[in-house]
């Protein structure tokens, strides 16, 4: 465990944050070192247990361009398989420290790739731009709204290179949706539907034990308050605790929400929130709602997002729905208004898609052919070719692209966490004139009363506040409970400053 605070830290790294500003064209100036045409790209892997195991083997895919250099977790009881992983499928054994302050002084390193739980992103994210660094970090990138554009700021301070894990910007089936709808050729979009349902079984309760020797459980808290170890913390159920996480909106809704966002039209930005919802179902330890209904008003447009947690292997859904002034987008189709009959959506031409996802920097092959069936690696891929290329504006989910959609999560949470238990039976009028969201009330309500075997003449649900939102200032109007929510306290030394 490190002893030395914040401050230190950052003078220790300032000398190599000055330099990594004056960066190189033709490779990454990470720290001084300049790439050769073949250099491999180094890199550490700071979380490596669930998706963190997803980064290693797309890494080990690209290990002609890139080196597996280090392994960062709290978690030692990791560093045996997950190094011993990357020695068969890479051919080099990494270094395994447990927190990346250990690594960052190295000169030789060029990026840092972030799965670490949702609270570390924006923090980890920023002392890796600090110190001259690249990074790849997960969805989402920010655990509020105000750190996410801290992130922001540093990775344009320090011009680093900095790609968000919505891996669905590097998807030929959304590209493609997602240019339908923008095109006006299927009419103007009226509804961006995001559906995110999962089954998230209860996860019960847990008592308070010591933490494993193993685990440097103050590391893994970082920024967090300091509060007692037990077992639906470590290694994912930190997703449904407020301190930790953000629910399933923020897990795998930010997905849903980034594509509808991507679809709006030029300019449009989020007005009004309002979210509702709860945890259904069981009583268990965890917090945020295992059922959600989020509505947020874009002006032209409105995004419609919703997941249940209670659904099983038939019922799971997770996909968009573009609804137009002339029918809906969907599954690759377009339904003309009154008929059940899709229409294929035009192909993405090959000079079209380079444009958006790059490959060794190149697209010898249209976007149907096998070398585009992996979304994600093609996600990876990208990100190791603009790091080398020096050219952000390739990048597929740029951070600023990251940190907006983020935003539109942790907008629906701050509206459900100021809300008000109400009965079911009340008559619901959050939704002003807003047909189509009392249609995905009422749909909720139908959901519930069969999965959750509520009885809704009796039965309570959230309603969160209705807020509106100025994009330009990133604040809510008016609201200064709300806008409190957009931040959160640090404890030392584990703080997002200020001035990045």
């Amino acid at each position: 465990m490190l002893h030395h605070n914040r401050r230190e830290f950052l003078k220790r790294t300032a000398v190599v944050s000055f330099a990594a500003a004056g960066f190189t064209i033709a490779g990454t100036k990470a720290s001084g070192r300049v790439l050769g045409a073949n250099d491999r790209i180094r890199l550490a892997v700071a979380g490596i247990n669930s998706r963190g195991q997803e980064h290693l083997a797309a890494y080990c895919n690209l290990k002609d361009k890139i080196e597996i250099a280090y392994l960062v977790d709290p978690d030692s009881r990791l560093f045996p398989m997950r190094s011993q992983f990357v020695q068969d499928q890479a051919g080099n054994r990494p270094k395994c420290v447990q927190d990346l302050r250990q690594v960052l002084d190295d000169k030789e390193l060029d990026a840092v790739s972030i799965a670490s739980p949702d609270h570390w992103h924006a923090l980890l994210a920023i002392w890796a731009c600090q110190a001259g660094k690249d990074v790849y970090v997960e969805k989402p990138c920010s655990h509020t709204v105000w750190e996410g554009r801290k992130l922001v700021e540093a990775a344009r301070k320090y011009n680093r290179i900095v790609q968000h894990g919505t891996q669905s910007r590097s998807n030929p089936a959304f590209i493609r949706e997602v240019a339908a709808v923008r095109s006006g050729k299927y009419g103007q979009l009226l509804i961006a539907y995001g559906y995110a349902s999962k089954t998230r079984r209860s996860i019960g309760f847990k008592q308070p034990k010591e933490p494993p020797k193993e685990l440097d459980f103050n590391t893994w808290l970082g920024p967090c308050p300091r509060q007692p170890y037990h077992e639906n913390l470590v290694h994912y159920n930190w997703h449904w605790f407020w301190d930790f996480g953000s629910g399933e909106i923020g897990n795998q809704g930010v997905h849903q929400m980034d594509i509808a966002r991507w679809a709006m039209p030029e300019g449009a930005s989020p007005r009004s929130v309002v979210s509702l919802g709860g945890r259904f179902g069981y009583k268990d330890q965890g917090q945020t709602p295992n059922t959600q209904l989020t509505i947020i008003d874009f002006g032209e447009a409105k995004l419609v997002f919703e997941d249940r947690g209670l659904v099983n292997a038939r019922t799971t859904k997770v996909t968009n729905e573009f609804h137009t002034t002339e029918g809906v987008i969907k599954e690759g189709k377009f339904f003309p208004k009154g008929t059940t009959k899709g229409e294929s959506l035009p192909s993405i031409a090959a000079e079209e898609f380079q444009q958006r996802v790059t490959l060794s920097g190149r697209v010898e092959k249209p976007p149907s052919s096998a070398a585009f069936e992996d979304p994600q690696q093609l996600h990876f891929a990208n990100f190791i070719d603009c790091v080398r290329s020096r050219k952000r504006d390739h990048l597929n989910a740029e951070i600023l692209e990251g940190h907006l959609s983020a935003l539109l999560c942790h907008l629906g949470n701050v509206s459900y966490r100021l809300g008000a238990e109400v009965p079911f039976s009340r008559e619901n009028k959050a939704f002003g004139d807003d047909k189509a969201a009392y249609e995905a009330f009422d749909s909720m309500k139908q959901h519930l009363a069969g999965a959750a075997k509520l009885t809704l003449d009796s039965a309570t649900y959230r309603l969160g506040r209705k807020l509106d939102f100025d994009a330009k200032t990133e604040k809510f109007s008016g609201d200064d409970e709300a806008n409190k929510l957009l931040a959160r306290p640090y404890r030392e030394p584990f703080v997002v400053p200020e001035q990045v």
